[in-house]
């Protein structure tokens, strides 16, 4: 998205071959910018903050959150009339939450319900805002950023709980005016809009951590295993689930840790480990490990201790409810484990027994019960398992070529 509203050429190296981040591509061609697309490489000429054109169709965003959201932004700016939706999944999930600030700051959007996609935005003239997002959402907080590049004055987001900054490493990538202070409430994200973006040029995209969380654990929970993962993108926003394996006694090494386009990127070295411990995980800690809790339930069945999730109501909205997919399938498997309106509870260990498990189309719960299933007695089969291909098409065969 940076790189098709920047000024220039951008060359992206080892860019996913997710569905979700296909979806991103198909979007921006039908609002005129030029993709190429080679095996390890992708181009984009930058239209520029103007450059933007109306489509003249709907907008698929497929399965994805990221795409759907954030793209938001960007269309609220334009000053022409668009409608983006997804896939089912995608329309159960809330759209209020970004739907209020772009709002506020001059778009008119209509949604089913006032809530879900599809949406029809009407952009154009925003004028700057200061929003606190009664979520915390890396997702809302780039849409609003976005939005406010194509804003006349100074966009604010103050997060009260910090989420995921890729956006605002990105945006100093692209030369964005931006500025982050701590304040007593939490952090103020501003940027100023109408300005121009430099193109990101040749970037070489990190390997994504939460992809890589299922073969640590899978590493950690497997007899006599050790795995070595490259170039992984090692944010701190990124790398609290490394912080509670580590807690938990997981034989984790950071290795050969550099900085790659404001980026930090690391090798990952997991190896079998005795899982102990105590944990009761909650408030700020959540909001950056949302997407690894269907993994960590999984590690937690090992855990010579109890593992306890709570606040994380959030999961109850991802593609799927997550907590509910969780629960129902580890039972399935003969765990016994307690389920919260907000989070669950798991005392382990516990012996792991193949099942026919459901991956309701939801990508994670499809990997994370495909490694339960390394280490389960009796085959496991997962229903729905092409879920997968919505973050790592590659999954299954990097599973299976590593297995041995």
């Amino acid at each position: 998205m940076f790189a098709a509203i920047g000024d220039g050429q951008s060359r992206l190296k080892n860019y996913s071959s997710a569905r979700d981040c296909q979806s991103t591509l198909d979007c921006l061609e039908k609002l005129g910018i030029r993709i190429g697309r080679e095996p390890g490489l992708i181009t984009i000429e930058g239209a520029g903050i103007d450059g933007i054109e109306a489509a003249s169709g709907i907008l698929d965003a497929g399965n994805s959150g990221s795409t759907i959201r954030m793209l938001s932004g960007i269309l609220a700016g334009q000053a022409f009339t668009t409608e983006i939706t997804g896939d089912e999944s995608i329309q159960r999930r809330p759209m209020k939450r970004i739907i209020d600030p772009l709002t506020l700051m001059g778009a008119r959007i209509e949604a089913r319900e006032g809530n879900f996609a599809p949406l029809k935005i009407s952009g154009g003239d925003l004028k700057a805002i200061e929003y606190t997002p009664p979520v915390a959402s890396a997702q809302v907080k780039s849409s609003v950023l976005l939005a406010g590049l194509f804003a006349e004055g100074k966009t604010t987001v103050i997060e009260k709980t910090p989420t995921r900054n890729h956006t605002e490493v990105m945006l100093r990538e692209c030369g964005a005016a931006i500025e982050i202070d701590k304040v007593s409430a939490g952090e103020r994200i501003s940027v100023t809009g109408r300005q121009p973006l430099r193109a990101l040029g040749d970037y070489t995209v990190a390997g994504d951590l939460s992809s890589a969380a299922f073969f640590i654990v899978a590493a950690l929970i497997t007899k006599n295993s050790r795995l070595k993962l490259q170039h992984i993108g090692i944010n701190p926003s990124r790398t609290a689930l490394i912080d509670v394996l580590k807690q938990m006694g997981g034989r984790i090494e950071i290795a050969d840790s550099r900085l790659a386009h404001g980026e930090g990127v690391a090798d990952i070295i997991a190896e079998s480990s005795d899982l102990k411990g105590d944990l009761d995980l909650s408030g700020a800690l959540i909001a950056n490990l949302i997407d690894e809790i269907p993994i960590l339930a999984v590690a937690a069945t090992q855990l010579h201790g109890t593992l306890r999730i709570r606040e994380a109501a959030e999961l109850r909205v991802k593609e799927s409810d997550r907590i509910r997919a969780i629960v129902d399938n580890l039972r399935k498997m003969g765990i016994e484990i307690d389920e919260f309106d907000d989070g669950l509870r798991i005392a382990g260990p516990q012996k792991l027994r193949g099942a026919r498990i459901e991956s309701f189309d939801d990508h994670r719960i499809a990997m994370a019960f495909a490694v339960a299933g390394l280490i389960a007695d009796g085959e496991t089969e997962i229903h729905g398992a092409e879920a997968a291909s919505v973050s790592l098409p590659e999954f299954f065969e990097i599973l299976n070529g590593i297995r041995n």
